[in-house]
């Protein structure tokens, strides 16, 4: 497939959830701007000093009408414009009794009418509510100011102002972090298709060759067997890199009050005490050739020091395997995660352990099961039995007690 099928194939995504709000404030801007007018027109002769009321209206008019571009998006929009525009709604509102002297006696309309609420909800459109909040707060204290003294018509409409242009800041808040959330899923998304393209394409050609050579070494006997065998080893190496990764990631999404977000959670080498930790970030490396690993497929979140005991526990016993049932010998780890507790179990089809052989071991000094195994999983709270008979095998069996959930959210939040 070459470049230009590519990018033909490409599809670009673009939204924007807040746009049509930047949309219906221009249309608003416009028709508040000629009701203003009509609102003058129509009521001229009471006017003492109509000039003011004219001029003021003709800067109205221009600045509206010039600054259209501005409200056109939250990039256009820039923190100058919000002042410079809040400003001439401000000096409307405390020119209206110099145009007007009844105006503070018979609650009259301001000169900007209600295209002071466009100024207001251009600052809760790009800045939220707390903007929002500064900028209401300011067009009551001018309202204020020009009636002389607070009328019930005019708390009532500062009232009004205030709580629809904060309540407006909110929901932009709230449609901002929905849009980042579709976005990381998106994103999430796509990462997974094209891991599964490549997986496809390594499964194709590099995972059957080994697999090929594998066998053919096999058959054939003497240094091909050993070259067969390493190929081995790494077919399935590649298949573990291939299916999680050497580090696995969660995908975790949190309610938040202000939308839903979806993380990438990626475990530290050395995270917090606090932190919790995937259990299977840390077993996964433990897989291989001759080592199979069934987990759940969901994340198994634990104390991070309980994970890495309890992972270095796993890798313990299976260096036991090693060493006491042979190089040949195969092992399965087992994943279980319930409410109360994680169960992980370690299983090998080696010769078994003779009876009393443990007690003899730690009589003669080697304390390989009992401290590196047993010890750890006593520091934690938690259990690790062992199992074995002759010709049978091994099993090993730990159990670590999982935090209350209570503490497992506080631990979670931090």
């Amino acid at each position: 497939m070459g470049v230009g099928e590519m990018a033909k194939r490409e599809r670009v995504v673009r939204m924007s959830v807040e746009q049509p709000l930047w949309r219906a404030l221009t249309g608003y801007r416009v028709l508040t701007m000629v009701y203003a007018v009509l609102i003058f027109a129509t009521g001229r002769d009471r006017y003492e000093r109509p000039w003011i009321a004219v001029a003021y209206l003709a800067v109205l008019c221009v600045w509206t009408l010039a600054t259209l571009p501005k409200v056109a998006n939250a990039a256009s929009c820039t923190k100058r414009f919000l002042v410079a525009d809040l400003a001439l709604a401000l000096t409307g509102i405390l020119l209206t009794p110099l145009a007007d002297a009844h105006a503070q006696s018979v609650d009259g309309p301001t000169l900007p009418t209600i295209w002071t609420a466009g100024s207001v909800l251009a600052y809760a459109i790009k800045g939220g509510w707390r903007w929002a909040g500064f900028a209401s707060s300011l067009v009551a204290v001018a309202n204020i100011i020009e009636r002389g003294h607070p009328t019930r018509d005019t708390v009532h409409n500062v009232l009004l102002v205030w709580v629809a242009s904060i309540a407006i800041g909110y929901v932009v808040e709230v449609a901002r972090a929905s849009e980042r959330t579709l976005a990381r899923a998106l994103e999430i998304e796509a990462a997974t298709r094209e891991r599964e393209r490549l997986a496809r394409d390594i499964h194709d050609s590099v995972l059957q060759v080994l697999a090929m050579v594998q066998r053919r070494g096999t058959a054939l006997g003497g240094e091909a067997a050993e070259l067969g065998r390493m190929a081995g080893e790494q077919e399935v190496a590649l298949r573990t890199l291939v299916a999680g990764g050497l580090t696995r990631t969660s995908h975790v999404s949190e309610d938040e009050s202000e939308g839903a977000v979806v993380r990438v959670v990626e475990v530290d080498d050395e995270p917090a005490d606090d932190t919790p930790v995937d259990l299977r970030t840390l077993l996964a490396p433990r897989a291989g050739a001759r080592v199979t690993l069934s987990d759940p497929g969901v994340p198994v979140p634990l104390p991070s020091v309980a994970a890495r005991e309890l992972a270095a526990a796993v890798g313990a016993a299976l260096d036991n395997v090693r060493v006491h049932a042979g190089s040949d010998a195969r092992a399965w780890i087992l994943v279980e995660d319930w409410d109360d507790e994680v169960i992980v179990t370690v299983r090998d089809d080696g010769p078994g352990i003779p009876e009393g052989r443990l007690a003899e071991a730690e009589g003669e000094g080697r304390m390989g099961v009992a401290l590196s195994i047993r010890g750890r999983l006593r520091d934690l709270g938690g259990t690790a039995e062992l199992i074995s008979v002759p010709g049978q095998g091994t099993e090993v069996e730990l159990k670590v007690p999982r935090p209350a959930r209570g503490a497992r959210g506080k631990a979670g939040e931090k």
